[in-house]
Order: C-alpha cells, then structure tokens, then sequence
C-alpha cells in the first residue's frame, strides 16, 4: 500500500500507542483520523500532531456501536474514503480476581473487546471498497496469563482471537486483517506515568514503524498476529 493520501482512522488516538501510530503515518503522507472518548483532548492531540488538514479529531467511545457508526460516517463526509483503521483504544484494571470489581471487569469487556467488534462493524463496507486493512492493538497479555490479570487477560485473549477469527472472514474482500501484540510499552496505560526509567521499554514510535511496515509489505503475504517485546528487559 502506498500510504500517500490514504485515509486512516486510530481509535484511542489522542496518547500513547495511538498517537505514536497517527504521528508515523502522518509524516508518510496519510490522513489521519484520531478519535477518543473527550473531544478537547483529541483535539489538543491533533493540535500537537501539527499536520493542518490532515488530522481529523474525533469523539468517540468505542464500548458504543453508535459513537464509531458516527466517527466513520465522518471520515467518510469529510475525506469519502476509508483505508486504514486501528482499533487501539484500551483500558486495564488490575487486581485478584476475588478483588476485581464488576466494573472494572465489564469497561475491561466494553472498550478493549467489544470496542474492537463496533470499531470493525462501524468500518467494514468502507474497508471493502477500499479493499483496506484493519489491525487490532491486542497484546502479549492476550497469550500470557499472570496473577492478577484476569479482566485484561479475558479481554486480550478475545482480541486476538475475535481478529484471526475477522481475518479468515474477510480475506475473501481483499481486506487485510493483522493483530499486534505488544510486551511493555513507554505509556501512561493503567495509571503509569513515563520517565527516562522507561528507556528500556517498547515505544510508541515504534509501534508506528511496525505499523507501517505492515502497510508496505506486498499484498500477497500477511503477518496475521504479530508479538513484539522489549528486546533487552534486563536493563530495568
């Protein structure tokens, strides 16, 4: 895929993974749609991203189906066409399973798993006549159990396989479906504020670079599920 002008949209856009992706694909020439659950920040995010009439800034919150039907129609009145969507937005609540609090469990379900369906269902005509390419941002917690994860497991474990899943369904359109499963990442997830002692850590740029990566690469091979890690954990 030539990014040039290609038109894609990154739920969770405004920190983080997201915007490490926008701002990648943005320096390769694309229109980028960034979306989140308050307006105000997106918009300040897009402000930042500093690519006037290229960044298009969104309120959504993908735990509803009618929030990303009205971010892609919007996409689509403002740019009539969509080629890229990047379900990344999340949420991570983490605590013993006899500790975890219903609602931490039910936004855990509502926005990393569900989000993902509304994100793909508000998007897929669009992506069939683009013949487009849709990734999920699951993660290594969504084939690696640990103590104190089982909400975030749960729902990480259903993304990657709600994915391969989507990806076997919609190969026949010509659409390309991947999920990234990133280790630990230089962000402000689950309460986490960065510093030079996250230095060792994935960073949100290179999400980007692997993201489009995954654009480039010829039609004719898909990396379905992708793991990516810290390459040296030891320099903690």
């Amino acid at each position: 895929m030539d990014v040039k002008d290609k038109v894609v949209y990154i739920t969770g856009g405004s920190k983080g993974i997201g915007y490490g992706v926008a701002a990648k694909l943005l320096e390769s020439g694309a229109r980028v749609a960034i979306s989140g659950r308050t307006l105000e920040t997106v918009q300040e995010a897009a402000k930042q991203l500093d690519a006037e009439g290229r960044v298009l800034a969104l309120a959504s919150n993908v735990a509803k189906h009618g929030d990303e039907k009205a971010a892609v129609q919007k996409i689509l009145d403002t740019w009539g066409q969509l080629d890229v969507v990047v379900a990344n937005a999340g949420v991570g609540h983490f605590a013993p399973v006899d500790e975890l609090e219903e609602d931490a469990w039910h936004q855990m379900v509502d926005t990393n798993l569900s989000g993902v369906f509304h994100t793909l269902k508000a998007s897929v005509e669009a992506l069939k006549k683009s013949k487009g390419y849709y990734i999920t941002l699951a993660s290594l917690a969504g084939t690696n159990f640990f103590a104190s994860g089982a909400g975030y497991n749960a729902s990480k474990f259903g993304v990657v396989g709600f994915t391969q899943a989507a990806m076997l369904d919609l190969r026949k359109y010509d659409i390309k479906v991947s999920t990234i499963m990133p280790g630990s990442v230089a962000t402000d997830f689950a309460g986490n504020e960065t510093n030079e002692k996250d230095a060792w850590k994935i960073q949100p740029e290179d999400i980007g670079e692997l993201v489009y990566d995954l654009l480039k690469m010829h039609p004719r091979t898909l990396p379905s599920k992708i793991e990516v890690r810290p390459t040296r954990p030891d320099k903690k």
